[in-house]
C-alpha cells in the first residue's frame, strides 16, 4: 500500500495525483462493461414471482431483543442463526436464513460504555461469521472473516477458500463481546464469513444494533413511535416465492462467487424495508426521526420524499454512521450507498390527514423507483427541529497525520485468474499485512475508484476531508465509517487509530466484490 511519512512536498504529492490517476483510468477501462449507467454498478435479476402492487403491505418493525442477563458489569444476550419460511411476498412462503426467526434481525439497544455480550448458536447448514458494523470493537469479536462458527457435525473444508493460521475456529457457538465505548449511533451487524458474506447477508443475516448516550438523550429528538428503523434491502424472487441469487455454488459450501453477468455486484427488482416489499406506515402529522440503513448488496439508493401534490418534503439530517452531527443539514435529495446509515428528520406537519408521502429512489426505474409510503393518519403534536445537536466530533486536522495512504479500488484478475476486485492491485489474503498503523496515530487516507465502491473500514470512525480534490460532499458531513465512492472519484478521509491493537480490515462494501477480493487487513500494533 502506498503510504509516506509527512511533511511531503507539493511536487511529489502531485506525482502520486497523477500517478492514482492513472490507476484510476486503467480501471476504468476495465470496468467499462459492468457500469453501464453511472447510477449503479451491477446487473439486476428478475423477479419470477407475481409482486405485489406497491404500498399494500404495513411497514414491520423488528422486535427489540430482551437480554438474558443484566448485572452491573453489562448486558447479556443469545441470538440463534437459523433457517425459517416466512411470508415476504404475500403468498408464498420463502427460505430465509435469520438470527431468532426474524428478518431483519432482532434490535440490540446499548447504553454507552455499558458492555454487551451476545452469544451466538450456529443452526445454519454452513459456517457463519458475526461482525458488529460501525462498532469499536477489540479483534478478536470484530467478526474476522476466517474466525468461523462451524455448525454442529461440519465434515466440509474450511469454509473458505483461503488458510489463515490466525484463525479462531469455534464448534455451533461463540460469545462476542462488545464494549461499545463509542458515540450513541445505528450500528448493524451481519453475517461476514469468508467468501460468502453477499449470500449469507441476501438470504438474510443482517439486523440493527442501536447505542445510545447522554448526548443523544439530552437533545428533544421524536422517541418511541417516532423513531422508525429502516433496513433498505433489495432482492428478487423465483417463480416459487425463493430468494433468487446467481451463486456458482446454491449451497455455499464450495466454489464461491457469483455467475457471470453479476460479477460487479447482485441487484434485485423488489425493494424491502424491513423485510417487507415496498411497504406503507401510518404516521401523524408530527415530527419522525427515521434510522435509515443501506442494507443493500451493491443497490445505490438516492431518497426523495413526495407529497401528493408533487411537493417534496425535506430529510433533514442529524446523523451519519457514526452518530450526530454538529448541527442539522436539510437534504431535497440525499444518496445512500450500501452500508450507509443515516439519521433523518421527516416533518409531516401541514400535510392534510389522508394524504400521502412517497419515499423514492431517484436512481431506480420501474419497482425500484419506490421504496415505500408514509400515509397521515391522524394529527400530532408539532415538534422543533434542534439547530445544535452534538459537540463531541473529532476535531483531526491532516497537520497530525502521521502517515498519508493513496489506496486504490478497481477491477482485476485473481490469483486463480478469474475477474475479480483488488485493492492496490491485489486480492485479499488472510496471511498478509497490508497496512499497519500505530495505536493513537492521525493517518489520512486518499481513495480512488474505478466503478462504485462503498469504502467500509472497520474499528474506527472517520471525517471526509475532500472529494476530487474538493470540498466534501453535504451529505459528507460528521464521523463516518463507510464512503460511497463514485465512478472515477478520489477522496480524502481522516481518522485517529485508538480503541484496540490487533487485525482488523478495511474493504468494499459491495457484497459481491468483498467475496471476490476487495479486502485488506489492516493491523493496529
Amino acid at each position: 500500500m502506498g503510504e509516506w511519512s509527512l511533511p511531503v512536498s507539493r511536487r511529489r504529492a502531485l506525482a502520486i495525483g497523477a500517478g492514482i490517476g492513472a490507476v484510476a483510468a486503467g480501471g476504468l477501462a476495465l470496468s467499462a462493461g459492468w457500469a453501464r449507467r453511472p447510477a449503479e454498478t451491477g446487473d439486476q435479476l428478475r423477479s419470477a414471482v407475481p409482486l405485489p402492487e406497491p404500498f399494500t403491505v404495513p411497514l414491520p418493525i423488528p422486535p427489540v431483543l430482551a437480554p438474558v442477563e443484566s448485572t452491573a458489569d453489562g448486558d447479556r444476550y443469545e441470538l440463534v442463526q437459523q433457517e425459517i419460511d416466512a411470508e415476504v411476498i404475500p403468498g408464498f412462503a420463502t427460505r430465509l436464513w435469520t438470527y431468532d426467526g426474524v428478518f431483519p434481525g432482532p434490535t440490540i439497544e446499548s447504553r454507552r460504555g455499558r458492555h454487551t455480550t451476545v452469544l451466538h448458536r450456529n443452526e445454519l447448514p454452513v459456517p457463519t461469521v458475526l461482525h458488529l458494523h460501525g462498532g469499536r470493537t477489540p479483534a478478536a469479536s470484530d467478526g474476522y472473516p476466517t474466525d468461523l462458527v462451524l455448525p454442529d457435525g461440519w465434515t466440509g473444508h474450511a469454509g473458505h477458500s483461503m488458510a489463515d493460521d490466525r484463525a479462531a475456529v469455534s464448534n455451533v457457538q461463540r460469545e462476542y463481546g462488545f464494549p461499545l465505548d463509542q458515540r450513541a449511533a445505528m450500528l448493524w451487524y451481519h453475517d461476514h464469513r469468508m467468501d460468502f458474506t453477499a449470500p449469507a447477508i441476501w438470504r438474510g443475516l443482517a439486523g440493527l444494533h442501536f447505542v445510545r448516550d447522554d448526548v443523544e438523550d439530552a437533545l428533544d429528538l421524536p422517541r418511541g413511535d417516532h423513531e422508525l428503523p429502516l433496513m433498505i434491502a433489495d432482492r428478487a424472487f423465483d417463480e416459487d416465492g425463493q430468494l433468487a441469487y446467481p451463486a456458482v455454488d446454491p449451497s455455499l459450501t464450495g466454489e464461491h462467487g457469483v455467475t457471470e453477468p453479476y460479477l460487479a455486484g447482485v441487484l434485485g427488482d423488489v425493494v424491502l424495508v424491513n423485510g417487507a416489499p415496498w411497504p406503507e406506515h401510518e404516521v401523524d402529522t408530527g415530527l419522525y426521526r427515521l434510522r435509515v440503513l443501506n442494507g443493500s448488496n451493491a443497490r445505490h439508493y438516492e431518497l426523495e420524499a413526495v407529497a401528493d401534490d408533487g411537493r417534496t418534503v425535506p430529510l433533514v439530517q442529524i446523523g451519519a454512521d457514526q452518530g450526530l452531527l454538529a448541527a442539522p443539514v436539510r437534504h431535497e435529495r440525499l444518496p445512500i450507498a450500501p452500508a450507509e446509515r443515516y439519521d433523518l428528520l421527516i416533518d409531516f406537519g401541514g400535510l392534510p390527514v389522508g394524504s400521502t408521502v412517497r419515499l423514492r429512489n431517484r436512481l431506480g426505474s420501474g419497482g425500484t423507483a419506490d421504496i415505500m409510503r408514509f400515509r397521515i393518519a391522524r394529527e400530532g403534536t408539532a415538534a422543533a427541529i434542534p439547530e445544535t445537536l452534538a459537540e463531541d466530533l473529532p476535531e483531526w486536522d491532516r497537520s497530525e497525520a502521521a502517515v498519508v495512504r493513496d489506496l486504490a479500488f478497481r477491477a482485476g484478475r485473481m490469483d486463480d485468474g478469474r475477474h475479480g476486485w483488488l485493492i492496490d492491485g491485489l486480492p485479499f489474503d488472510p496471511a498478509r499485512t497490508d497496512v499497519t498503523a500505530r495505536l493513537g496515530d492521525v493517518e489520512v487516507w486518499r481513495l480512488v475508484a474505478d466503478v462504485h465502491h462503498p469504502v467500509h473500514l472497520h474499528l474506527v470512525g472517520f471525517r471526509v476531508l475532500s472529494r476530487g480534490g474538493g470540498a466534501p460532499l453535504a451529505h459528507d458531513a460528521g464521523l463516518k465509517d463507510t464512503i460511497s465512492l463514485r465512478p472515477g472519484e478520489s477522496a480524502e478521509i481522516i481518522t485517529r487509530f485508538d480503541g484496540y491493537r490487533g487485525r482488523y480490515l478495511f474493504h468494499c462494501h459491495n457484497a459481491e466484490h468483498e467475496d471476490m477480493g476487495m479486502m485488506a487487513n489492516l493491523e493496529i500494533v
